[in-house]
């Protein structure tokens, strides 16, 4: 049962939160969403010029609820460079995921009911708070009880959106033109990795391979974005993990970059792990975030990040669509060419074959929400599972039992990755038609607390 407030109590936090918000307003009454709003205090404590010391509590308290629901899924905090004495706090809180699911309840019904995602950076920051709140309060449930998963409920609690339902007879017509392109008698996903095992990086080349792409991802970058002068990263080979790439950011503009070199790993791969992981992907995406809402702003809740959020689809949505952003058109292939080919060893001719290959293998991403749909539904078990993506997505068996692996660890986050992309995509090409027009609508995404909900507005 939820925890209930007094009513009174709920007036005045409104009244006052209303209160802050209309004061915050410039004279002509909004904000536009690249003007900074003084409304914090920094996660030190010290208080900013026009603060809102209610929001403020609630942002920290968030922060600490998240890292103590933490400590019940190991998976869950992907990044915290808050204060370490509420890392501690949180760490010796024994509350139980029920518990916490109340608490992210309350701090709800602390903020206004309605808040529609305006373009004013305070307004966003609400809606911010409330929608990362209500997925705490779902995953929390979900914990509490794991009995029932549903993979459409999932995505629109914890990720703020609808991917669409697709069928696998939509899918057809793209594996017909990958018949045309590998033909012969064997399955269709032996003949694609048969076909990408020419486009292996030997293990001794990787990082020579991996450290020129990452080198022109951040090049193509920052001729567009600025990040702070000492960011870095540090980049490291791991096997044994149900993905291919992770960022795991630092805090202070530093990441870590693994790459998991137990599978093949093939030479379009470099650019791709390159751009999103690292520039403009993920390493770009934390330390804007950082530097223009935490140590600029003041919001401490952006010194953490609950993997299983609505923050994720923006996150991973904007590292993959990154990548087209920073090398358009035929740009990668020429630079692969160019470049990562000789590197790695390769045939650098053959590569726009493996282009137009490629393509085609990226028209079958949505086809792995069917699948991971299915599975978490419990209308097929492991072993077909694997079948199908090996069917519909045409990944290995080894790769398919990877995916099922990582559907496993982290159910619907899959569409972060295809469903993400696109509404990303459509964001920032949105009345925007030249290169640097995307490229700043971009940069404005990565440093602004926008949510799924909120790329509408």
């Amino acid at each position: 049962m939820k925890n209930r407030i007094s009513i009174v109590l709920i007036v005045i936090l409104v009244t006052s939160i209303l209160m802050a918000c209309d004061n915050s307003k410039s004279p002509e009454g909004k904000d536009s969403e690249e003007t900074a709003v003084s409304a914090s205090t920094d996660i030190t404590g010290t208080q900013k010029e026009g603060a809102d010391p209610a929001l403020d509590q609630i942002a920290q308290d968030y922060v600490r609820l998240v890292l103590t629901l933490g400590k019940h899924d190991k998976s869950y905090v992907d990044a915290y460079y808050g204060p370490a004495e509420w890392k501690s706090e949180a760490e010796a809180d024994n509350a139980s995921p029920a518990e916490l699911a109340s608490r992210a309840e309350m701090l709800l019904s602390r903020l206004p009911q309605n808040i529609e995602p305006a373009g004013d950076l305070l307004t966003l920051r609400k809606h911010y708070l409330k929608t990362q709140l209500k997925a705490v309060a779902a995953h929390a449930h979900h914990i509490a009880d794991a009995s029932f998963r549903d993979f459409q409920q999932e995505a629109k609690l914890l990720y703020d959106t609808e991917p669409p339902v697709q069928e696998y007879a939509e899918f057809d017509p793209v594996l017909a033109q990958l018949e045309t392109e590998l033909p012969g008698s064997e399955p269709l996903h032996l003949r694609v990795q048969q076909f990408q095992q020419q486009y292996r990086i030997p293990e001794d080349k990787l990082d020579a391979v991996f450290s020129a792409a990452i080198a022109e991802c951040k090049k193509r970058s920052l001729e567009h974005i600025q990040l702070p002068a000492n960011e870095s990263f540090k980049l490291e080979y791991v096997k044994d993990k149900p993905w291919s790439g992770y960022n795991w950011y630092q805090g202070n503009a530093h990441s870590l970059i693994q790459i998991n070199s137990e599978l093949p790993i093939y030479i379009d791969r470099a650019v791709d792990l390159g751009c999103h992981e690292g520039y403009p992907g993920h390493h770009t995406y934390n330390a804007l975030l950082e530097q223009k809402l935490v140590k600029d702003q003041g919001w401490p809740e952006y010194s953490v990040y609950p993997l299983f959020s609505p923050q994720s689809l923006i996150a991973e949505g904007s590292a993959n669509y990154g990548i087209e952003l920073a090398f358009p058109g035929d740009e990668k292939t020429r630079f692969e060419q160019e470049t990562l080919y000789p590197l790695a060893g390769l045939d650098p001719p053959s590569a726009e074959k493996y282009q137009r290959v490629l393509s085609l293998l990226a028209q079958l991403k949505f086809a792995e929400n069917i699948v991971a749909r299915e599975y978490i539904n419990g209308k097929l078990d492991r072993d077909e599972a694997i079948a199908r993506f090996q069917k519909y997505t045409v990944m290995s068996p080894e790769k398919a039992a990877q995916r099922v692996r990582f559907v496993d660890t982290y159910g619907a986050y899959v569409i972060n990755y295809n469903w993400g992309k696109a509404l990303v995509k459509e964001y920032v090409e949105r009345d925007a038609e030249t290169t640097d027009a995307r490229w700043q609508k971009f940069s404005t995404l990565l440093s602004s607390p926008r949510l799924p909900s909120s790329l509408y507005w």
